[in-house]
């Protein structure tokens, strides 16, 4: 079974995806010359280091480390030369609550004349959404759901002919075909939709009624490993503060290791491997376990807003036209520590890095000028969280999405050093791509689509808020065919980022890293930021693409896109 797509495919796919942006007009949206930037590297260094020291405490949103780097971005944003871009204020508060999970009990599941406990991080882990003062599963009956997919427009429902209510829902990771070789099948084939994340397999078993909500974590089809669902998932925990007339929840959404899923499935009689291979065909249903599962755990609960900071350097011919730079400021803050007891997940890669180019950025577009359109630099909260600052942006914008251009979505930068390509999420869904051809044409570089799009990175980052509301984004990442080792090189240093250091207290800055490929990276982003801020053209996503529809109807009143 491959687990890459061969460079054959790639290839393939990638001038299959490119070849859509011609169905959206007859002619080729106009594109300024732009010079590259004077970008400085000391600028991304110094602001990479400070906000990843162990001062900013991981950057956890609602702490004293959210008050440090506002602080920070508040102050670098006004060095380069931008402007407050909320109405006078350089940031747009986010109301969020925290909930803190503690005293958990065992998961333990009985029935079938057997009782089997599992520990709490080493087996599995478990949140609320409610904001409870005390969360209790007490013998719900376990379904196994499949992947958990309930898509009328695919004749895909995974739920059909069973009522969930009180029920506690146990689920695959990703979605039915991430396996295929391909991009073709009813969920993309290898390239992981929407349906395959675990913020729609929660939301899904809410709206069923479920009880609980348990994913089978599985390491290749959710692209982390159990250290990441551990760090990720145990300590504070911040979600969007919900109205009186909110949808109902799940008392318990969790992970399993696969291990553990494989033992509750066999007392029930059932094997793991087997059903999952069912689950993969159109027409599943659903199977009660005769099981059922209980545990418990308390919260301490905190109610507060965090912050979104925005800058924006104004157009000098049309200012109420817009081009958005992204990036997530947060990261874990105080996580699982490792085996020094370190406790702090720094998040130097994911995202000081982003977020210190937010900052290199607005000096070299302040230095250039002002461009025809204004630039905006946003800097949101809580992405590890679930996307929710970008979310909350895209849903309440200071500057209106139909007066928005589109934007560039900067997030964990590579430090694997120059690259003669560069790697696109989602390519050829829209018109931005002639903009990155022209980009990567100018700095001598050519793309190439993600090799491991079973991965789910389109759904991952905080483009995603703004692309489901109809804004054309795009998100690209360091390359890995590297001009020191190709590909085999820069697979390794993804590999044993991945395995050492992300969303875990080794993610921490390094006076060796070698800059070369950043440097190479940012240019890219400023090319592009500018040269949209240099046309009077406004890309759409391609016909038939999922967002298309989104966006024409935003277009449509008058003053709009």
């Amino acid at each position: 079974m491959l687990h890459t797509l061969t460079k054959t495919a790639l290839a393939l796919a990638l001038v299959s995806a490119l070849a859509g942006c011609n169905t959206v007009s007859s002619t080729e949206p106009e594109i300024a010359e732009v010079a590259a930037g004077d970008i400085s590297i000391e600028t991304m260094k110094d602001v990479t280091r400070t906000l990843s020291s162990d001062e900013f405490e991981g950057r956890m949103p609602g702490t004293r480390g959210e008050e440090l780097t506002v602080a920070l971005l508040i102050e670098k944003f006004a060095d380069a030369g931008l402007q407050p871009g909320n109405k006078g204020s350089w940031v747009q508060e986010v109301p969020l609550v925290e909930i803190t999970g503690k005293e958990f009990a065992s998961l333990t599941v009985s029935g079938n004349g057997t009782e089997m406990s599992f520990a709490p991080s080493k087996d599995w882990v478990g949140v609320t959404y409610r904001e409870d003062a005390e969360t209790t599963l007490e013998d719900s009956e376990l379904v196994f759901v499949g992947y958990g997919i309930n898509a009328p427009e695919k004749g895909w429902n995974d739920y059909a002919g069973i009522d969930m209510t009180g029920k506690t829902a146990v689920i695959l990771v990703n979605d039915p075909d991430y396996e295929t070789e391909g991009l073709e099948g009813d969920f993309n084939g290898r390239a992981m939709t929407y349906y395959g994340r675990w913020t729609y397999k929660y939301e899904e078993a809410a709206k069923q009624g479920a009880a609980g909500a348990i994913i089978v974590h599985d390491e290749f089809p959710a692209a982390y490993g159990w250290n990441v669902v551990e760090s990720s998932w145990t300590g504070p925990q911040a979600y969007p503060r919900r109205g009186e007339n909110a949808p109902a929840l799940t008392a318990m959404n969790g992970w399993v290791q696969k291990p553990v899923a494989e033992k509750i499935l066999a007392a029930a009689g059932k094997d793991l491997g087997e059903l999952s291979n069912a689950a993969k065909q159109k027409g599943f249903t659903a199977v009660p376990l005769g099981l059922e599962v209980s545990t418990s755990f308390k919260n301490d609960i905190r109610r507060f807003s965090s912050k979104n900071v925005i800058g924006q350097l104004p157009g000098a011919e049309r200012p109420d036209e817009y081009v958005l730079y992204t990036a997530h400021w947060d990261h874990l803050g105080h996580c699982t520590p490792d085996e020094t007891g370190d406790d702090i997940c720094n998040g130097a890669i994911d995202n000081a890095t982003g977020t210190a180019a937010l900052v290199a950025l607005a000096e070299a577009q302040a230095k250039a000028g002002p461009a025809e359109r204004s630039l905006v630099f946003l800097a949101v909260t809580a992405e590890e969280s679930g996307l929710l600052g970008s979310d909350y942006y895209a849903a309440n914008p200071v500057f209106p999405l139909s007066q928005t251009v589109g934007g560039v979505n900067m997030d964990a930068l590579s430090m694997a050093g120059p690259a003669k390509d560069i790697v696109v999420i989602g390519p050829g869904k829209s018109q931005l791509d002639a903009f990155l051809e022209k980009a990567l044409t100018d700095e001598g570089r050519v793309a190439v689509p993600e090799t491991t799009p079973e991965k789910g990175y389109y759904y991952r980052s905080d483009h995603f808020g703004f692309a489901k509301r109809g804004l054309p984004m795009l998100y690209v990442k360091g390359g890995g065919d590297l001009v020191n080792g190709g590909p085999a090189a820069g697979a390794a240093y993804e590999d044993a980022y991945r395995a050492n250091a992300y969303h875990g207290p080794n993610d921490e800055f390094d006076e060796n890293w070698d800059w070369t490929g950043v440097e190479q990276d940012l240019q890219v982003y400023y090319r592009l930021g500018r040269m949209l801020a240099m046309t009077d053209a406004w890309p759409n996503w391609v016909e038939g693409d999922e967002f298309r529809a989104i966006r024409d109807e935003s277009c449509e009143p008058e003053g709009g896109c």
